[in-house]
């Protein structure tokens, strides 16, 4: 990716602009850990930008950045700036496009991500962030209390770094976030809950939990249930604890699941009937969050006799012609009870074997 990255700041400087690589792909790359996007910064401005990378698009117009797709990597590459004043905690009213790095970087959030790495592959660090990286460090640029004053989701960030790096909170920052914790009210459920997933998909859910805890930050996210989540890293599972859909922004479909997944909880999923209704995913989950064995789960998930209505052995038109009947509500319901006994071992799933039952249980009724 650093060779990809060298090409794209080189076609900028091609052009008479400075540009440099960035933020968390530097972090990263220093660290020995992998990156997905690439941050760039640059002198050009948006339009000239674009003139250079002609397919880029501006997301953020107004905001000084471009996304760029080449050689397969996401670059979003901003221009030099100065911030002034933020509108309600979340994003700066003016900004000054400018030419100098580091008046650039004077304005981003921690030292570990204002390194860059210039056309040669030299590190470029006036703000210490190097030394904050082998020291385990999060550390603001500049004062921690102003940092966070402007922005609060860089609490949320700076938990985040912490968790799933396993760094140290400098004691200005761990300060700061007691001070201005309160900020976290103000911004929006879906700023949180993009900054809190990647905090529980990151593998370290467990420590950022305990974070978020001995902040007493769940109180300001209206996290009330913070405590409860034990035993995954499961995004979605995390989320069925939390049980906040009236506020934070979820897609029906995440709703279903999480609504899902608590009533698993409730039951035991080993059992065939729990495994067929809710499926292997949902009960995984909750058998996870239980202290549960997966493997057993989808062991005896895999071992059903039937794993949907379509795999018994029968029609609709089978049940209609056995009870002489036009079609109607009865059928689901014979369906239920067919799929009950057959889950239990108690008729097997074979054509005429159902059917007798049917005939003589139901027929015989009506």
């Amino acid at each position: 990716m650093l060779d990809n990255a060298l090409k794209l700041i080189k076609d900028l400087i091609n052009h008479n602009y400075k540009a440099y690589i960035v933020g968390g792909f530097v972090r990263d790359y220093l660290l020995g850990r992998e990156s997905q996007d690439i941050d760039v910064c640059t002198n050009a401005t948006p339009k000239e930008i674009k003139e250079v990378f002609p397919d880029s698009f501006l997301p953020t117009d107004d905001y000084g950045s471009v996304v760029v797709n080449k050689y397969g990597i996401r670059f979003e590459i901003t221009t030099f700036r100065k911030e002034f004043n933020y509108d309600k905690h979340r994003r700066p009213i003016e900004i000054e496009y400018i030419d100098d790095l580091y008046q650039d970087l004077l304005r981003r959030d921690f030292t570990i991500n204002a390194i860059c790495i210039d056309e040669n592959g030299e590190i470029i660090d006036f703000l210490g962030g190097r030394d904050d990286l082998e020291r385990k460090l999060i550390r603001t640029v500049g004062d921690a209390n102003e940092r966070f004053k402007q922005d609060p989701l860089r609490i949320l960030r700076a938990i985040r770094f912490a968790t799933i790096l396993n760094f140290q909170l400098d004691n200005e920052v761990n300060e700061a976030i007691r001070n201005y914790r309160n900020l976290l009210h103000d911004l929006s459920y879906y700023r949180k809950k993009e900054e809190l997933d990647k905090m529980f998909v990151s593998g370290f859910a467990e420590r950022g939990i305990h974070m978020l805890l001995e902040y007493h930050l769940d109180k300001y996210l209206d996290l009330d249930n913070l405590s409860n989540v034990e035993n995954t890293d499961s995004l979605i599972g995390i989320w069925s604890v939390l049980n906040v859909e009236s506020h934070y922004p979820f897609s029906n479909n995440e709703k279903e699941m999480m609504k899902d997944i608590r009533e698993v909880m409730r039951l035991n999923n080993y059992d065939p009937m729990t495994l067929y209704h809710y499926g292997l995913y949902v009960n995984s989950v909750a058998g996870e969050m239980k202290g549960l064995d997966k493997r057993k789960i989808t062991e005896s998930y895999n071992s059903l006799v039937i794993h949907r209505r379509q795999d018994l052995d029968i029609s609709s038109e089978d049940i209609m012609n056995c009870m002489n009947k036009e079609p109607g509500e009865y059928i689901s319901d014979i369906y239920d009870d067919v799929e009950k006994e057959v889950l239990y071992h108690r008729l097997s799933n074979k054509k005429e074997i159902l059917l007798n039952y049917i005939c003589e249980k139901y027929a015989s009724n009506s």
